[in-house]
């Protein structure tokens, strides 16, 4: 099914952020004053609202960004239903229970992902079949290259736009934990992972921070 141009709208201010609508113009090849009649049927409809940066010279500059109403149209995984299930692991099993279904969980996961990455020569590579795997899973994953000012480090950042599974994590946080040390033991001997910026403390994204062991 083809993709409509809001639901593209949505998505690319799900993974960039706020942006303009002459970026958004471009990014989808289209007028400025056609995009600008989406953001607006979007704004009318609750999805996204906007903030007048004032610029170097002339008019403010309007950028258009997600509201919290927006993520009803990205996957959620069954939010109640997961909610409901953990509080019932903890009454029935109590935290030792609900600790041994994380742990569980992560060994799954690890598996899985050790498996598609183990082709993989190098960190980029690997960072890149992780993100795919991510972004299977629903998590809009990407990853950016940021070298540093003396050109001698490169840092590699994994990009996770979107949480479909925000409702569990933020009821219980050992999903978080869980998931940043399946991404240290993934790369263990290789590199450092930091988990910079988080969604369930209201960060846009999540933001995990990745050194190769040989550029410290």
């Amino acid at each position: 099914m083809k993709e409509k141009t809001s639901e593209k709208i949505l998505s690319l201010l799900k993974v960039e952020g706020a942006l303009t609508a002459k970026v958004l113009a471009s990014e989808l090849g289209l007028t400025t004053m056609g995009v600008r009649q989406h953001l607006q049927a979007l704004e009318d409809g609750g999805d996204i609202s906007f903030e007048d940066k004032k610029a170097v010279r002339g008019r403010p500059t309007r950028y258009w960004s997600l509201t919290t109403q927006s993520n009803s149209h990205f996957s959620d995984r069954h939010e109640e239903l997961s909610v409901q299930l953990i509080d019932s692991v903890k009454v029935i099993f109590g935290d030792e229970g609900l600790e041994q279904l994380i742990a569980h969980r992560e060994q799954m996961s690890l598996a899985l992902y050790s498996d598609r990455l183990a082709s993989k020569p190098d960190l980029l590579g690997k960072l890149e079949a992780l993100a795919e795997l991510r972004s299977e899973e629903g998590y809009m994953a990407t990853v950016v290259v940021d070298s540093d000012i003396d050109d001698k480090n490169t840092v590699y950042w994994l990009m996770e736009n979107h949480c479909p599974i925000c409702a569990a994590a933020s009821r219980c946080l050992n999903f978080c934990r869980s998931e940043l040390n399946l991404f240290q033991t993934l790369l263990v001997g290789i590199a450092t992972v930091e988990r910079e910026e988080h969604i369930v403390e209201g960060a846009r994204r999540c933001a995990y921070k990745v050194t190769a062991l040989d550029s410290e």
